[in-house]
Protein backbone atom coordinates (compact mmCIF):
# COMPACT_ATOMS: atom_id res chain seq x y z
CA UNK A 1 0.00 0.00 0.00
CA UNK A 2 1.18 3.48 -1.10
CA UNK A 3 1.86 6.03 2.28
CA UNK A 4 -1.02 8.34 0.66
CA UNK A 5 -3.20 5.20 0.58
CA UNK A 6 -2.44 4.58 4.06
CA UNK A 7 -2.83 7.83 5.78
CA UNK A 8 -6.09 8.34 3.39
CA UNK A 9 -7.36 5.36 5.28
CA UNK A 10 -6.55 5.78 8.82
CA UNK A 11 -6.94 9.74 8.94
CA UNK A 12 -10.05 9.56 10.38
CA UNK A 13 -9.05 7.05 13.06
CA UNK A 14 -6.02 9.01 14.50
CA UNK A 15 -7.85 12.26 13.91
CA UNK A 16 -10.29 10.95 16.61
CA UNK A 17 -7.87 9.62 18.75
CA UNK A 18 -5.91 12.78 19.43
CA UNK A 19 -9.53 14.41 20.32
CA UNK A 20 -10.07 11.44 23.33
CA UNK A 21 -6.57 12.18 24.36
CA UNK A 22 -8.50 15.10 25.76
CA UNK A 23 -11.72 13.11 27.59
CA UNK A 24 -12.24 10.38 30.21
CA UNK A 25 -12.63 7.07 28.63
CA UNK A 26 -13.04 3.42 29.59
CA UNK A 27 -9.35 2.03 30.18
CA UNK A 28 -10.16 -0.75 28.53
CA UNK A 29 -11.15 1.19 25.01
CA UNK A 30 -7.67 3.29 26.14
CA UNK A 31 -5.40 -0.26 25.65
CA UNK A 32 -7.78 -1.14 22.48
CA UNK A 33 -6.70 2.20 21.18
CA UNK A 34 -2.75 2.61 22.13
CA UNK A 35 -2.86 -1.35 20.61
CA UNK A 36 -3.85 -0.82 17.18
CA UNK A 37 -1.86 1.95 16.99
CA UNK A 38 1.35 0.26 17.79
CA UNK A 39 -0.01 -2.03 14.99
CA UNK A 40 0.07 1.13 12.69
CA UNK A 41 3.47 2.43 13.64
CA UNK A 42 4.75 -1.08 13.48
CA UNK A 43 3.35 -0.90 9.65
CA UNK A 44 4.62 2.46 9.00
CA UNK A 45 7.81 1.28 10.26
CA UNK A 46 8.43 -1.70 7.61
CA UNK A 47 7.11 -0.09 4.33
CA UNK A 48 7.63 3.77 5.41
CA UNK A 49 11.06 4.05 7.79
CA UNK A 50 11.78 7.69 8.78
CA UNK A 51 8.73 9.22 6.99
CA UNK A 52 6.72 11.73 8.82
CA UNK A 53 3.98 9.21 8.93
CA UNK A 54 6.08 6.43 11.64
CA UNK A 55 6.95 10.18 13.57
CA UNK A 56 3.04 11.29 13.84
CA UNK A 57 2.45 7.54 15.12
CA UNK A 58 5.54 7.33 17.12
CA UNK A 59 4.51 10.69 19.13
CA UNK A 60 0.80 9.70 19.32
CA UNK A 61 1.33 6.41 20.67
CA UNK A 62 3.74 7.59 23.06
CA UNK A 63 0.71 10.15 24.32
CA UNK A 64 -1.43 7.17 24.77
CA UNK A 65 1.28 4.83 26.62
CA UNK A 66 1.32 8.39 28.99
CA UNK A 67 -2.08 8.25 29.40
CA UNK A 68 -2.53 4.44 30.48
CA UNK A 69 0.40 4.99 32.55
CA UNK A 70 -1.39 8.23 34.44
CA UNK A 71 -4.58 6.15 34.76
CA UNK A 72 -2.63 3.68 36.80
CA UNK A 73 -1.15 5.91 39.18
CA UNK A 74 -4.45 7.53 39.85
CA UNK A 75 -6.23 4.33 40.53
CA UNK A 76 -2.79 3.61 43.24
CA UNK A 77 -3.59 7.27 44.60
CA UNK A 78 -7.04 6.96 44.93
CA UNK A 79 -7.32 5.61 47.97
CA UNK A 80 -4.89 8.21 49.55
CA UNK A 81 -7.52 10.77 47.69
CA UNK A 82 -10.19 9.50 49.60
CA UNK A 83 -9.20 10.69 52.63
CA UNK A 84 -6.97 13.74 51.87
CA UNK A 85 -9.36 15.34 49.79
CA UNK A 86 -12.75 13.47 48.96
CA UNK A 87 -13.96 13.44 52.67
CA UNK A 88 -13.14 17.40 53.39
CA UNK A 89 -14.45 18.27 50.28
CA UNK A 90 -17.69 16.54 51.27
CA UNK A 91 -17.37 17.64 55.19
CA UNK A 92 -17.42 21.17 53.57
CA UNK A 93 -20.47 21.31 50.92
CA UNK A 94 -22.73 19.37 53.66
CA UNK A 95 -21.27 21.27 56.92
CA UNK A 96 -25.01 22.59 56.89
CA UNK A 97 -25.77 18.79 57.92
CA UNK A 98 -22.96 18.47 60.00
CA UNK A 99 -23.98 22.05 62.68
CA UNK A 100 -27.97 20.48 62.19
CA UNK A 101 -26.62 16.88 63.68
CA UNK A 102 -24.35 18.43 66.25
CA UNK A 103 -26.89 21.06 67.39
CA UNK A 104 -29.28 17.67 67.78
CA UNK A 105 -27.17 15.44 69.45
CA UNK A 106 -26.35 18.46 71.90
CA UNK A 107 -29.62 19.29 72.69
CA UNK A 108 -30.74 15.71 72.79
CA UNK A 109 -27.85 15.24 75.55
CA UNK A 110 -29.02 17.89 77.44
CA UNK A 111 -32.72 16.87 77.53
CA UNK A 112 -32.07 13.48 78.39
CA UNK A 113 -29.23 15.39 81.98
CA UNK A 114 -32.35 17.51 82.84
CA UNK A 115 -35.14 14.65 82.68
CA UNK A 116 -32.33 12.41 84.85
CA UNK A 117 -31.56 15.69 87.37
CA UNK A 118 -35.75 15.45 88.09
CA UNK A 119 -36.61 12.24 87.43
CA UNK A 120 -34.38 9.45 89.46
CA UNK A 121 -35.92 6.52 87.21
CA UNK A 122 -35.36 8.22 84.19
CA UNK A 123 -31.64 7.26 84.15
CA UNK A 124 -32.93 3.70 84.76
CA UNK A 125 -35.35 3.65 82.00
CA UNK A 126 -32.55 4.82 79.57
CA UNK A 127 -29.85 2.34 80.74
CA UNK A 128 -31.51 0.08 82.35
CA UNK A 129 -31.93 -1.67 85.98
CA UNK A 130 -28.82 -3.93 85.73
CA UNK A 131 -26.37 -1.49 84.06
CA UNK A 132 -27.04 1.03 86.70
CA UNK A 133 -27.40 -1.24 89.74
CA UNK A 134 -23.60 -2.30 88.24
CA UNK A 135 -22.23 1.26 88.41
CA UNK A 136 -23.57 2.04 91.65
CA UNK A 137 -21.94 -1.34 92.85
CA UNK A 138 -18.35 -0.38 91.22
CA UNK A 139 -18.79 3.57 92.53
CA UNK A 140 -19.81 1.86 96.22
CA UNK A 141 -16.60 -0.22 95.55
CA UNK A 142 -14.13 2.54 94.07
CA UNK A 143 -13.98 1.97 90.96
CA UNK A 144 -16.39 3.70 89.32
CA UNK A 145 -15.58 2.63 85.78
CA UNK A 146 -15.22 -0.76 86.28
CA UNK A 147 -17.38 -1.54 83.68
CA UNK A 148 -14.65 -0.66 80.97
CA UNK A 149 -12.43 -3.74 82.83
CA UNK A 150 -14.77 -6.60 82.63
CA UNK A 151 -13.92 -8.86 79.73
CA UNK A 152 -10.42 -8.88 77.92
CA UNK A 153 -8.96 -6.26 75.73
CA UNK A 154 -9.62 -7.48 72.33
CA UNK A 155 -13.05 -8.94 73.08
CA UNK A 156 -13.84 -6.00 73.64
CA UNK A 157 -12.53 -3.55 70.67
CA UNK A 158 -13.62 -6.42 68.09
CA UNK A 159 -17.06 -6.04 69.91
CA UNK A 160 -17.43 -2.39 70.63
CA UNK A 161 -15.90 -1.48 66.80
CA UNK A 162 -18.73 -4.08 65.19
CA UNK A 163 -21.46 -2.33 67.44
CA UNK A 164 -20.19 1.26 66.43
CA UNK A 165 -19.66 0.69 62.36
CA UNK A 166 -23.27 -1.23 62.66
CA UNK A 167 -24.83 2.02 64.56
CA UNK A 168 -23.44 4.22 61.89
CA UNK A 169 -24.62 2.53 58.84
CA UNK A 170 -27.60 2.80 60.58
CA UNK A 171 -27.75 6.35 61.21
CA UNK A 172 -26.85 6.41 57.32
CA UNK A 173 -29.96 4.10 55.96
CA UNK A 174 -32.55 5.62 58.33
CA UNK A 175 -31.64 8.69 56.01
CA UNK A 176 -34.30 7.39 53.48
CA UNK A 177 -37.34 7.82 56.25
CA UNK A 178 -36.69 11.12 55.02
CA UNK A 179 -34.31 12.09 57.89
CA UNK A 180 -36.65 10.70 60.91
CA UNK A 181 -35.04 7.75 61.62
CA UNK A 182 -31.76 9.52 61.59
CA UNK A 183 -32.97 12.10 64.33
CA UNK A 184 -34.71 9.09 66.32
CA UNK A 185 -31.15 7.75 66.33
CA UNK A 186 -29.52 10.69 67.37
CA UNK A 187 -32.11 11.35 70.09
CA UNK A 188 -31.74 7.88 71.88
CA UNK A 189 -28.27 7.85 71.76
CA UNK A 190 -28.11 11.90 72.69
CA UNK A 191 -30.21 10.93 75.74
CA UNK A 192 -28.13 8.20 76.77
CA UNK A 193 -25.13 9.86 76.81
CA UNK A 194 -26.91 12.94 78.99
CA UNK A 195 -28.49 10.71 81.21
CA UNK A 196 -25.20 8.93 81.85
CA UNK A 197 -23.08 11.57 82.38
CA UNK A 198 -25.32 12.96 84.37
CA UNK A 199 -25.41 9.90 87.00
CA UNK A 200 -21.61 9.99 87.50
CA UNK A 201 -21.99 13.93 87.89
CA UNK A 202 -24.70 13.53 91.15
CA UNK A 203 -22.29 11.15 92.23
CA UNK A 204 -19.38 14.00 92.28
CA UNK A 205 -17.51 11.92 89.32
CA UNK A 206 -18.35 14.86 86.72
CA UNK A 207 -14.78 15.22 85.90
CA UNK A 208 -13.58 12.03 86.31
CA UNK A 209 -16.10 11.00 83.92
CA UNK A 210 -14.53 13.37 81.40
CA UNK A 211 -11.13 12.51 81.97
CA UNK A 212 -11.80 8.63 81.87
CA UNK A 213 -14.86 8.14 79.37
CA UNK A 214 -14.25 10.84 77.16
CA UNK A 215 -10.89 9.17 76.19
CA UNK A 216 -12.43 7.18 73.92
CA UNK A 217 -15.79 9.04 73.84
CA UNK A 218 -14.73 12.33 71.39
CA UNK A 219 -14.15 10.18 68.93
CA UNK A 220 -16.88 7.95 69.47
CA UNK A 221 -19.49 9.96 69.92
CA UNK A 222 -18.32 12.81 67.03
CA UNK A 223 -18.76 9.80 64.91
CA UNK A 224 -22.11 9.01 66.15
CA UNK A 225 -22.86 12.46 65.00
CA UNK A 226 -21.18 12.93 61.60
CA UNK A 227 -23.07 9.39 60.53
CA UNK A 228 -26.18 11.43 61.51
CA UNK A 229 -25.01 13.99 59.43
CA UNK A 230 -24.59 11.49 56.27
CA UNK A 231 -28.07 10.17 57.30
CA UNK A 232 -29.52 13.76 56.89
CA UNK A 233 -27.80 14.23 53.96
CA UNK A 234 -29.56 11.05 52.30
CA UNK A 235 -33.30 12.42 53.32
CA UNK A 236 -32.39 15.59 52.43
CA UNK A 237 -31.44 14.76 48.90
CA UNK A 238 -34.94 13.18 48.51
CA UNK A 239 -37.09 16.14 50.26
CA UNK A 240 -34.85 18.95 48.75
CA UNK A 241 -33.40 17.62 45.10
CA UNK A 242 -33.15 21.41 43.81
CA UNK A 243 -32.04 21.33 40.31
CA UNK A 244 -32.04 17.68 39.76
CA UNK A 245 -34.98 15.19 39.27
CA UNK A 246 -35.57 13.13 42.66
CA UNK A 247 -33.74 10.24 41.28
CA UNK A 248 -30.80 11.89 40.30
CA UNK A 249 -30.81 13.72 44.02
CA UNK A 250 -31.37 10.68 45.59
CA UNK A 251 -28.14 8.78 43.98
CA UNK A 252 -26.52 11.83 44.61
CA UNK A 253 -26.89 11.94 47.84
CA UNK A 254 -27.01 8.15 48.59
CA UNK A 255 -23.70 8.32 47.50
CA UNK A 256 -21.91 11.10 49.37
CA UNK A 257 -23.37 9.95 52.36
CA UNK A 258 -21.69 6.54 52.01
CA UNK A 259 -18.82 7.86 51.32
CA UNK A 260 -18.66 9.57 54.69
CA UNK A 261 -20.04 6.93 56.46
CA UNK A 262 -17.71 4.27 55.01
CA UNK A 263 -14.84 7.13 55.67
CA UNK A 264 -15.70 6.99 59.41
CA UNK A 265 -14.69 3.29 59.98
CA UNK A 266 -11.26 4.09 60.75
CA UNK A 267 -12.36 6.54 63.67
CA UNK A 268 -14.68 3.64 64.98
CA UNK A 269 -11.98 1.88 65.30
CA UNK A 270 -9.49 4.14 67.08
CA UNK A 271 -12.41 4.64 69.29
CA UNK A 272 -12.88 1.06 69.94
CA UNK A 273 -9.17 0.60 70.57
CA UNK A 274 -9.27 3.30 73.11
CA UNK A 275 -12.02 2.06 74.75
CA UNK A 276 -10.87 -1.25 75.01
CA UNK A 277 -7.23 -0.90 75.51
CA UNK A 278 -6.70 2.44 76.93
CA UNK A 279 -9.82 3.53 79.17
CA UNK A 280 -9.92 0.45 81.46
CA UNK A 281 -7.17 2.13 82.91
CA UNK A 282 -8.99 4.52 85.09
CA UNK A 283 -6.16 5.23 87.47
CA UNK A 284 -3.39 7.00 84.18
CA UNK A 285 -1.31 9.95 84.97
CA UNK A 286 -3.74 13.06 84.52
CA UNK A 287 -1.25 14.17 81.60
CA UNK A 288 -1.72 11.36 79.98
CA UNK A 289 -5.42 11.18 80.05
CA UNK A 290 -5.57 14.89 78.95
CA UNK A 291 -2.90 14.60 75.97
CA UNK A 292 -5.11 12.05 74.55
CA UNK A 293 -8.52 14.27 75.14
CA UNK A 294 -6.63 17.11 73.00
CA UNK A 295 -4.98 15.28 70.63
CA UNK A 296 -8.86 13.66 69.80
CA UNK A 297 -10.24 17.30 69.68
CA UNK A 298 -7.51 19.05 67.71
CA UNK A 299 -7.40 16.16 64.91
CA UNK A 300 -11.48 16.68 65.22
CA UNK A 301 -11.35 20.71 64.47
CA UNK A 302 -8.10 20.13 62.08
CA UNK A 303 -9.76 17.37 59.84
CA UNK A 304 -13.58 18.57 60.29
CA UNK A 305 -13.41 22.05 60.08
CA UNK A 306 -10.11 24.25 59.18
CA UNK A 307 -8.55 21.46 56.33
CA UNK A 308 -11.79 21.66 54.68
CA UNK A 309 -12.04 25.13 54.80
CA UNK A 310 -8.48 25.53 53.06
CA UNK A 311 -8.86 22.58 51.21
CA UNK A 312 -12.61 24.56 49.23
CA UNK A 313 -10.21 27.53 48.98
CA UNK A 314 -7.81 25.88 47.13
CA UNK A 315 -10.59 24.35 45.04
CA UNK A 316 -11.53 28.03 44.16
CA UNK A 317 -8.07 29.54 43.28
CA UNK A 318 -7.48 26.67 40.77
CA UNK A 319 -11.28 27.40 38.94
CA UNK A 320 -10.41 31.09 39.05
CA UNK A 321 -7.00 30.07 37.39
CA UNK A 322 -4.50 30.01 39.66
CA UNK A 323 -1.87 27.63 39.66
CA UNK A 324 -0.43 24.56 41.86
CA UNK A 325 2.81 22.79 41.78
CA UNK A 326 1.11 20.21 43.40
CA UNK A 327 0.39 17.52 40.69
CA UNK A 328 -1.79 15.28 43.38
CA UNK A 329 -4.10 18.29 44.25
CA UNK A 330 -4.33 18.51 40.39
CA UNK A 331 -4.59 15.05 39.67
CA UNK A 332 -7.67 14.54 42.22
CA UNK A 333 -9.45 17.85 41.07
CA UNK A 334 -9.46 17.08 37.29
CA UNK A 335 -10.84 13.82 37.63
CA UNK A 336 -13.15 14.80 40.52
CA UNK A 337 -15.18 17.62 38.55
CA UNK A 338 -14.70 16.13 35.08
CA UNK A 339 -16.60 13.42 36.92
CA UNK A 340 -19.21 15.60 38.44
CA UNK A 341 -19.86 17.94 35.14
Amino acid sequence: MREAQFLKQNAEKWKQYEQELNIVIPTDTLAGRFVELTDDLAYARTFYPKSNTEKYLNGLAALFHQKIYRNKKEKKNRIFWFWQYELPFLFKRYQKQFLYAAALFVLFALMGALSAKYDDNFVRLILGDDYVNMTAENIDKGDPFGVYKQSGSLLMFLGIAVNNIQVSFWGYVLGITLSLGTVWLLLSNGLMMGSFQYYFISKGLGAKFILVVFIHGTLELWSIIIAGAAGMILGNSILFPGTYTRMQSFLRGGKDGLKIVLGLIPMFITAAFFEGFVTRYTEMPLVVSISILAASLLFIVWYFIIYPTRLHKRIAGVTAGEQTGNQNFNAWINKKFSLES
